[in-house]
């Protein structure tokens, strides 16, 4: 769907003049939402940062839960081992009861030797698990308490930034209204320029004003035959030094 604006310009054949003054009049307009935004500080990236985190520690605090269920089934069947071969036991033990020579008792005396060894294992093996598990759980508790921590900055720092965008919604939503009607005598290639240079600059200024003779941006001179074309206004002027687009104060008059 086209908006009303859009339609209201089709056709129309704007003069280089009238889309450098749309360009810098964006430039103002962009800058004073920089303003805006530069009140948030750097709560944004905070937010993000303390997000990655808290799911980082979720992520290990999975990791470590998943060792502790798998020490907790090796117990299980560790004392489940111990039981079968004490079964195991009673059961030759009762059978060397019944027994017709010396070699058969001697067979099942070896048998509960087996058993009984087994037993050995499993119990040193529970003693293993018990000390795993000990130290598992420390690292368990330890993360979770970070990560108790972090969602508590995380909770204050994200109410902090919802109640600055609620503050500034307003103004922001109307600059960005301006914005889009500047943006509507540019030609997009124009504007992808303009956004490039933005991008690509410290202070987000990708239009300036020659004043006293100098760059707006970098503060270089501008030659006297260079002003007089950005006065004019035919073409787009970029700074040589900067790599700016540079217009006349008359402009930002």
């Amino acid at each position: 769907m086209v908006s009303t604006n859009k339609k209201a310009t089709e056709g129309v054949d704007y003069t280089m003049q009238e889309r450098i003054a749309a360009l810098y009049e964006l430039q103002k307009i962009d800058s004073k939402i920089d303003e805006i935004n530069k009140v948030k500080g750097e709560l944004p990236m905070e937010v993000a940062d303390l997000e990655d985190e808290v799911a980082g520690l979720q992520t290990r605090i999975a990791a470590i839960q998943a060792d502790v269920d798998e020490v907790t089934a090796l117990t299980r069947q560790a004392k489940e081992e111990i039981e079968q071969c004490k079964i195991q036991i009673a059961s030759y033990e009762e059978q060397q009861q019944n027994v017709r020579n010396n070699r058969e008792f001697d067979a099942i005396g070896k048998e509960i030797e087996y058993q009984q060894l087994q037993i050995q294992l499993c119990e040193k093996h529970l003693k293993e698990y018990s000390a795993a598990m000990k130290t598992k759980k420390q690292k368990l508790e330890e993360a979770e308490a970070v990560k108790a921590d972090r969602m508590v900055d995380l909770a204050n720092k994200r109410a902090e930034l919802e109640s600055i965008d609620a503050e500034t919604a307003k103004d922001v939503e109307a600059l960005q209204a301006q914005a889009d009607k500047a943006r509507l005598v540019i030609d997009e290639r124009l504007l992808a320029a303009y956004s490039r240079i933005r991008s690509n600059v410290r202070n987000g200024l990708a239009v300036v004003p020659v004043k006293r003779d100098a760059c707006g941006g970098c503060f270089n001179r501008i030659p006297p035959q260079r002003q007089s074309e950005i006065r004019q206004g035919k073409k787009i002027i970029i700074c040589e030094y900067c790599g700016r687009i540079l217009v006349h104060d008359e402009v930002e008059e």
